[in-house]
């Protein structure tokens, strides 16, 4: 049902909208169940001039079976809720695959930093590549990733994967995710981290591994530095130009 508003982009978010959908369903019948029986009675029993009302204590066994097969029954809906949904959080937050890349995110007030492995394919070398706001990683790759927050409780939440991790100061949270559909999705803040929450959003670009490789080979920290002096040269020359045609 979820998915029918917003894509599913990570190999769990499928498993995760069948729980809300099952969860959702579920629910919803024993709602309007009892929405339904409880306007049923309210129409059946009103109240008459040439009937006497009766004091039922609900006490014989009818009347308790009433009360009791509803409970027994909700009892195990409730039983089947949490049976699927440990074996959904483990699959998410327990059984996480090995690693074929890592991100560092870094949330603050108010804004996003994201540290990508470089060409060496290491996070935490001199190639690292550091984003404001901008996350970029290949599709049908698990990603590790470690969440962190120097000042206040943020949370990193990416709506197409499914995904909602609370940062916590003071602590290094550590989770995965696998993207499965290329595009471009929002990165949002699902915490309460002071006047500018609401403007602490990012981007997430989800990649083909030939797109990826060149976004990396762009920005490491050697093709930066080549070319900001490509470009100064650019300038200066433009300047002499000027200068000569002045």
């Amino acid at each position: 049902m979820l998915e029918k508003l917003l894509p599913a982009a990570s190999t769990y978010a499928k498993e995760i909208d069948w729980l809300f959908d099952f969860i959702t369903y579920l629910v919803g019948f024993w709602f309007f169940l009892a929405i339904g029986v409880f306007f049923y009675l309210v129409f059946r029993y009103r109240r008459k001039p040439e009937e006497k009302a009766q004091y039922i204590t609900g006490e014989t066994h009818k009347q308790k079976m009433a009360i009791e097969v509803p409970h027994y029954l909700i009892l195990v809906c409730d039983l089947a809720i949490l049976i699927f949904t440990f074996v959904v959080w483990h699959q998410v937050k327990i059984d996480k695959p090995p690693a074929e890349d890592e991100v560092r995110i870094v949330a603050q007030q108010w804004a996003w930093t994201f540290y990508h492995s470089g060409a060496d394919g290491l996070l935490g070398t001199d190639d690292d590549i550091a984003k404001v706001n901008e996350l970029h990683v290949k599709a049908d790759t698990v990603y590790h990733y470690t969440l962190q927050s120097p000042d206040v409780m943020h949370s990193f939440s990416v709506p197409v994967f499914r995904l909602k991790q609370d940062a916590i100061p003071g602590r290094d949270i550590t989770g995965w995710f696998e993207p499965n559909l290329q595009g471009e999705w929002d990165i949002q803040c699902a915490e309460m981290c002071g006047v500018a929450h609401g403007i602490m959003g990012a981007r997430i670009f989800v990649k083909s591994e030939e797109d990826h490789a060149a976004w990396i080979a762009a920005n490491s920290p050697p093709a930066q530095s080549a070319n900001l002096i490509a470009q100064n040269t650019e300038n200066d020359s433009q300047a002499q130009e000027d200068n000569t045609n002045g």
